[in-house]
């Protein structure tokens, strides 16, 4: 299952996301975590020093590794020189697994080991931060390219699980990833500013079936209870108060998930379970059509000019991602790149 967690900046969509991948991977469940925001603090959150978070590499500076892997033998793409970050899958591409080790996996992602290891284990990936060279010539959605890729060659299963913190605001439709997941937590403060992230994000997935579900944070009382229920309606999910546990995380002193407060686990399990019962309305033939709408538009916009190749030849008309196609994900995996 893929899921998004997005929100206004400070909204505390880290805090949630890394607490939502606490829980997952306390169940035991196989769980990667990326950090797709602009700022890196996913890591953090997940218990790594200052030291380890700078540490993790940067899925942006493995790009060209990851799109040979994901090119496989897929003769619609020529070479990796003419894939950009919406390239779709077709026949003979390698895909991703969550729970496999593959080329990719290796040079891009780093286990955590979660409360000492007590607390399970997670896979973490991070898009990377701006570097000296980047500053005042790139954008910040060139960075999650590679993210958007690996999403779009990703078969993962019910009990799998994907978790992305995504960029803050409505920054995140900058690109097609918003309709890769199979449900958006977007995390509302009670204030104005907090639930007009919300309406923005509600209007502009109105029209790509966009599983979009809000989590009311430092929600203090009756009152802040309302504003919210005013301003999202059935939309409000479940709401998280104040939280000793994360006060400590934040000051750099996490106790065990086992000391999060009931109030608090009760909603994580109430995200679990949402997330859940989303694998019913799955649907792969909708995914895949806008996988390749994406693609289309990106290539006429400045794709095609880039690469100076026709890149709506790289779409195979014949090819639906689904989760029948497991089996062949984890023998490519295991093939040499």
């Amino acid at each position: 299952m893929k899921i998004a967690f997005v929100g206004k900046g400070g909204s505390g969509k880290t805090t949630l996301s890394s607490l939502f991948v606490r829980h997952l991977a306390a169940r035991r469940l196989p769980v990667i975590a990326v950090d797709a925001d602009i700022n890196q603090h996913l890591g953090a959150a997940l218990g790594l020093d200052e030291e380890e978070a700078a540490a993790l590499p940067a899925m942006g500076a493995h790009l060209p590794l990851v799109k040979e892997y994901l090119r496989g033998t897929n003769p619609r793409v020529t070479d990796v020189a003419t894939m950009i970050k919406t390239t779709p899958p077709g026949a003979g591409s390698r895909l991703l697994g969550v729970a496999e080790d593959n080329p990719v996996y290796d040079a891009c992602a780093r286990d955590v080991a979660l409360d000492g290891g007590a607390g399970g284990a997670v896979r973490l990936l991070v898009t990377g931060p701006f570097t000296e060279a980047d500053l005042g010539v790139a954008c910040y959605h060139s960075k999650v390219g590679a993210v958007e890729l690996c999403l779009n060659h990703l078969v993962d299963g019910r009990d799998e699980f994907v978790v992305v913190d995504m960029t803050a605001g409505s920054d995140s439709f900058a690109s097609g990833m918003f309709t890769r997941f199979d449900t958006t937590f977007l995390v509302a403060e009670p204030t104005r500013k907090g639930v007009a992230v919300y309406r923005q994000y509600r209007e502009y997935a109105r029209d790509f079936g966009v599983e979009l579900k809000v989590v009311g944070n430092k929600v203090q009382g009756p009152d802040d209870l309302a504003f919210l229920r005013d301003a999202v309606g059935e939309d409000l999910l479940v709401t998280v108060g104040h939280s000793e546990w994360v006060r400590a995380m934040e000051k750099g002193r996490p106790l065990p998930l086992s000391a999060l407060e009931d109030v608090n686990r009760e909603a994580l399990d109430t995200l679990y379970e949402t997330a859940d019962a989303a694998y019913e309305r799955r649907d792969w033939e909708r995914y895949t059509r806008q996988m390749v709408h994406f693609h289309l538009k990106n290539a006429e916009s400045w794709g095609n000019a880039r690469t100076g190749a026709d890149l709506a030849a790289q779409v195979d008309p014949d090819f639906v991602l689904r989760e029948s196609l497991r089996a062949g994900a984890a023998e490519a995996a295991a093939q040499p790149v």
